[in-house]
């Protein structure tokens, strides 16, 4: 289905992958080494698509929404290396973790390059709102990080606390995509607030379906081990919703797997988030936040690109992987 969503912008995307390649170039080997191991991972470039896709819904797709395209990119691995270091992931898209191949200080590194790389495509884009705009969204998507550690092990984490942590750690670099293409466009505050709320809504479901896919998800499709968000202590919306309505007995047991970052009792936990709704219901708030997105979709004037990025919000909540 992402070959369908792309067609509308597949030139331009082929370009901002050939500019990733090319921004990726270093006279350090290690961040060569590092860089190519990363593009050759492959994985859907859903963020940098949807920067395009922004932008062909409101008209044009410029040379300067294909550089922001990239520094979106280059943003989101930069935030994907410094996780699997904190996270001691070994396992991502189907490999091993960059981390697991060079090791935990040379993927922090190459993780601080390609944000400074980001950073230096931004100034040639020459316009401060935009820097300013992916200056504060890198802050938060850092404070979101260091939330998500503290929370790790907690199994009283709230529900807002739950959402804040999504919000800022994976939603507002979709919201940023969709607002920084219609700054680019020179479009009105109001589009670029709708645009805003269009990505913001469409990054909390495409990360309510990961939590769900994390228990529920085939490890050949997701390229993930299935109960990593356990073994991380993560607090997520099918166990915090499976702890308030499971027994006493039931909810002790997920609350301290949590504490103890384990997955011992996996399959149990599996059940129970199944079978106290945990599950459905992640997938029904999850589709709530499609709906919001369909609803500034309807703002959009008809074009291939809005079609794709309907196809896309339906995309979120059906995929696997």
């Amino acid at each position: 289905m992402i070959n369908q969503i792309r067609a509308s912008v597949e030139a331009e995307f082929a370009q901002v992958n050939a500019l990733i390649i090319e921004q990726l170039h270093s006279d350090v080997d290690m961040v060569e080494n590092v860089g190519q191991y990363i593009v050759d991972a492959g994985g859907k470039r859903l963020r940098p698509l949807l920067a395009l896709l922004a932008a062909a819904s409101m008209g044009e797709v410029t040379d300067k929404h294909i550089k922001f395209a990239a520094v979106i990119e280059f943003i989101h691995t930069a935030t994907l290396l410094h996780d699997d270091v904190v996270d001691i992931s070994t396992l991502r898209r189907g490999r091993p973790t960059a981390n697991s191949e060079f090791g935990n200080a040379s993927s922090v590194l190459v993780g601080d390059f390609l944000y400074t790389r980001a950073f230096q495509l931004m100034v040639q884009l020459d316009d401060m709102r935009v820097l300013k705009l992916m200056a504060d969204v890198t802050n938060l998507i850092a404070e979101g990080e260091v939330m998500q550690l503290v929370r790790a092990g907690d199994p009283d984490t709230s529900r807002e606390q739950y959402f804040d942590v999504i919000t800022r750690k994976t939603a507002i670099l979709f919201a940023a995509a969709c607002e920084g293409a219609a700054m680019l466009s020179g479009e009105s505050d109001e589009v670029r607030h709708r645009m805003h709320n269009l990505g913001l809504n469409l990054g909390i479901a495409f990360q309510l379906i990961d939590d769900v896919l994390d228990y529920e998800g085939d490890p050949e499709t997701t390229g993930k081990n299935v109960g990593d968000d356990l073994n991380e202590g993560k607090p997520t919306l099918p166990l915090i919703h499976a702890m308030q309505h499971a027994s006493p007995a039931d909810a002790a047991i997920i609350a301290t797997a949590l504490r103890t970052k384990s997955a011992e009792h996996l399959n149990k936990i599996v059940a129970l988030a199944s079978d106290t709704g945990g599950i459905a219901e992640t997938r029904i708030a999850a589709k709530a936040h499609c709906d919001s997105v369909n609803e500034e979709l309807k703002t959009l004037a008809p074009s291939a690109a809005k079609k794709s990025l309907e196809t896309l919000a339906a995309f979120s909540l059906s995929r696997e992987s």
